[in-house]
């Protein structure tokens, strides 16, 4: 009688089958999802960096319109150079915080609305009558007139820079505020020398 030499019993694994396998790294993945969006681009923020640039954009865009003002009349240099290094710094720093909202999920606000007067109970903020007064305005009165408004419509936006750096979480905002209430308090110290002049 002739032995066959016998096949060494398989080892038994204690791997599930796949169908299982496939279930549980599913459901370990919507777990998980939650905590990975977390820490992805953009989510690092709060409701303090949501008003921020909510706000900040009105009334950048209202900068940038007292500052388009200044074309065809009769001003100092001084004055012609300080509203174009206003327009030069805000207009790219309403996109940015644009771009933020967007990534965020959040509604993006009409610069239309600084010259609506919807905005002008927010701080340093002109309503649409000072707005309609100024561009009325003409020589030496539109001049003071305007670094006057500048002046405050400045004081406005460092107040808002110095909430968002002490209430703010996103890193990139809170940078954009340290940058708003270096440049415009730095701004505003030109306006005053230049109505005490």
């Amino acid at each position: 009688m002739t032995t066959h030499p016998r096949t060494p019993a398989r080892p038994r694994t204690t791997r599930r089958p796949r169908r299982v396998r496939t279930a549980a790294a599913a459901a370990l993945l919507v777990l998980t999802a939650p905590v990975l969006a977390a820490c992805g681009a953009g989510e690092d923020h709060n409701e303090a960096d949501v008003a921020f640039a909510t706000e900040m954009i009105p009334h950048h865009a209202q900068a940038v319109e007292m500052a388009a003002m200044v074309d065809g009349k009769d001003v100092s240099p001084e004055v012609a150079d300080l509203a174009a290094e206003i327009a030069a710094a805000q207009d790219p720093e309403i996109e940015t915080m644009s771009g933020w909202l967007e990534e965020w999920g959040e509604p993006v606000p009409d610069s239309d609305q600084a010259m609506s007067g919807d905005m002008a109970g927010m701080t340093g903020m002109m309503s649409a009558d000072q707005m309609a007064s100024l561009e009325a305005a003409e020589g030496a009165a539109f001049e003071t007139s305007w670094l006057e408004l500048m002046r405050e419509h400045h004081r406005g936006a460092v107040e808002m820079a110095r909430a968002e750096q002490a209430d703010g979480q996103d890193p990139e905002a809170v940078a954009l505020a340290e940058e708003i209430e270096a440049t415009q308090t730095a701004e505003v110290a030109v306006i005053e020398d230049l109505l005490a002049g």
